[in-house]
């Protein structure tokens, strides 16, 4: 066999031995995040008693009664939409507040941009633990104590730092000639936004609503401190609930915390493709 036909076979069967090892690590973290997902699930669908005596096989005689008490027991009724309308408009605000004070801060210089700036991405290096206490001071003085407007605007406030830092680098990169020629058209600076920089900030807006809408869906140590009222509450502190007296009771426990992980993961199957896009033209962008 001549030498470069030799060298060729030789690349050939590495390049395939490289898929293969790819394929193989890849299948191996895919088993290791899905496996946990469906343990959980399949757990759910078994009486406590079946759990405690088989914890690895499917269950014999699957039931929704887990899931109809845990719903009940833990007043998801009332939490289930509290957590949609948290989860929606904060991520909405926060994007949208986002996008406008990056527009600002990348577009429109002034000798306070710096110095304004510099002051929202401070807010990055908080912890939630050192906000506690001044937000629960602060809405007491505001009056807002048990309401949803203030369990809104803390997490919208919370996710202003890094949202207005994202959006102001992204927004950096849009050419500053379009701002210029459509303000020489005579076009306000909202219209601007609106019309230029929000259609060109679908990528980093995407990643924006990855960050808040998990990270506000399973939120529970803030809203713990804004409000006390069970109509108030998300599914988080309802889930909180099985973690006590009914911290033995498997069945219903498996069903409350599956009750709260669906919507995320029907959440991503809907819009899979949309934020890989959205990811992607960011990396890209950026």
């Amino acid at each position: 066999m001549p030498e470069t036909l030799r060298d060729s076979a030789w690349k050939r069967m590495l390049g395939a031995l490289g898929k293969a090892s790819v394929y193989f690590v890849m299948g191996v973290f895919a088993l290791m995040t899905l496996y946990p997902i469906f343990w959980l699930i399949m757990n759910s669908f078994k009486t406590t008693r079946e759990f405690q005596m088989s914890q690895l096989t499917l269950p014999h005689a699957p039931t929704l009664q887990n899931y109809v008490e845990a719903w009940k027991m833990g007043d998801f009724g009332l939490l289930f939409p509290n957590s949609v309308l948290y989860t929606v408009g904060a991520t909405a605000g926060i994007i949208f507040f986002s996008l406008l004070a990056g527009f600002a801060f990348a577009k429109l210089k002034s000798r306070a941009t710096k110095p304004i700036y510099n002051s929202f991405i401070i807010g990055i290096l908080l912890t939630t633990q050192t906000l506690m206490i001044p937000l629960f001071l602060e809405v007491n003085l505001l009056g807002i104590y048990n309401t949803r407007l203030a369990v809104l605007l803390v997490y919208i406030g919370a996710g202003l730092p890094i949202g207005i830092y994202l959006s102001t680098e992204f927004i950096k990169a849009i050419p500053t000639a379009l701002v210029e020629s459509a303000r020489m058209d005579g076009a306000g600076f909202f219209k601007i936004f609106l019309k230029i920089i929000v259609p060109m900030s679908v990528p980093v807006a995407t990643t924006l609503a990855m960050l808040n809408i998990t990270s506000i869906w399973n939120e529970f140590a803030l809203i713990n401190i804004l409000v006390s009222k069970t109509e108030l509450k998300s599914l988080p502190l309802g889930i909180y609930k099985f973690s006590g007296s009914l911290s033995t009771d498997y069945g219903k426990q498996f069903a409350a915390l599956t009750i709260g992980m669906v919507p995320m993961l029907v959440f991503y199957l809907i819009f899979r493709k949309q934020i890989t896009k959205g990811v992607a033209a960011g990396a890209i962008k950026g």
